[in-house]
């Protein structure tokens, strides 16, 4: 039986990995990261060990100790914790996180630090890899995925607003723009997407466009685009009118209760 690692954020997405992977018949050794994961994650694998953030030298002793040789990251962190708490010392990182924050790090954004955590574990001979390939059947497939589709307005918001969403993506800014009449009313940074959509919809008041994409070269080991039931009842009190995502490489939690969600509330949904 395949055995496999799973370091669990916060979100559904841990959850519905672990799902896939048991149905499969994958063994599924968890590490939750406290503060961040759900407890119900401990229902759908074999065993779980709880860690830290910071406990970075914790988390590789526990998958070498459980002989793990392939680890995937699922859920995600808040960033906002990571970026004012770690570098304080506040969240006690262990001796190995120090050293990786203060030695090795080539920038303090967040993707950085994910790819040191990558290496951490390598140099430890654990692969970090993508956890797509176990969930394809959770990506968003091209096309409308809602009853209605965009207006022409909206679909005129959207050509406008793709490229510069990639473009802010390619920065490393952000990946979701909020959008209307072709006015750029948010921009994606450290809050994350809901808070983007909360603060776009109050300057737009209602019938704005969101686009949340993926940033070229995307390394799906660590950030997926990721969109679910959340999602929609925040796109619902912030006024969105039409979510435009990227096909093939956007999650869609519980596909079909978000499109159900969507359709209640005539928000449509476009994969391009």
């Amino acid at each position: 039986m395949e055995r496999l690692g799973l370091i669990a954020g916060n979100g559904r997405f841990p959850i519905l990995f672990a799902q896939s992977a048991k149905a499969r018949g994958i063994r599924l050794i968890a590490v939750a990261i406290e503060g961040e994961a759900s407890p119900e994650i401990e229902e759908y694998v074999d065993k779980l060990y709880w860690v830290g953030v910071a406990k970075i030298g914790r988390l590789i002793k526990t998958l070498k100790d459980e002989h793990i040789e392939k680890v995937v990251m699922a859920g995600g962190l808040t960033k906002s914790h990571i970026h004012s708490k770690f570098k304080h010392l506040k969240l006690r990182p262990d001796l190995r996180a120090i050293n990786m924050w203060y030695k090795k790090l080539r920038s303090k954004h967040d993707h950085s630090i994910l790819e040191a955590v990558a290496d951490e574990l390598a140099e430890d001979g654990i692969q970090l890899i993508s956890s797509i390939d176990y969930v394809k059947h959770l990506m968003a497939e091209k096309g409308c995925l809602t009853k209605r589709e965009p207006s022409d307005r909206e679909a005129s918001d959207i050509e406008f607003g793709w490229k510069i969403a990639k473009e802010i993506a390619g920065m490393g800014i952000g990946q979701c723009i909020v959008i209307k009449d072709k006015i750029v009313l948010a921009v994606e940074a450290i809050e994350g997407t809901n808070e983007t959509i909360k603060r776009g919809g109050k300057l737009g008041r209602g019938k704005v466009v969101v686009i949340k994409l993926s940033k070229k070269g995307q390394d799906t080991r660590f950030d997926v685009p990721t969109i679910g039931t959340e999602t929609i009842d925040y796109l619902k009190e912030a006024g969105v009118s039409t979510l435009a995502i990227e096909s093939e490489k956007t999650l869609i939690l519980d596909k079909e209760d978000t499109v159900k969600l969507a359709d209640r509330n005539k928000i449509s949904i476009i994969a391009l």
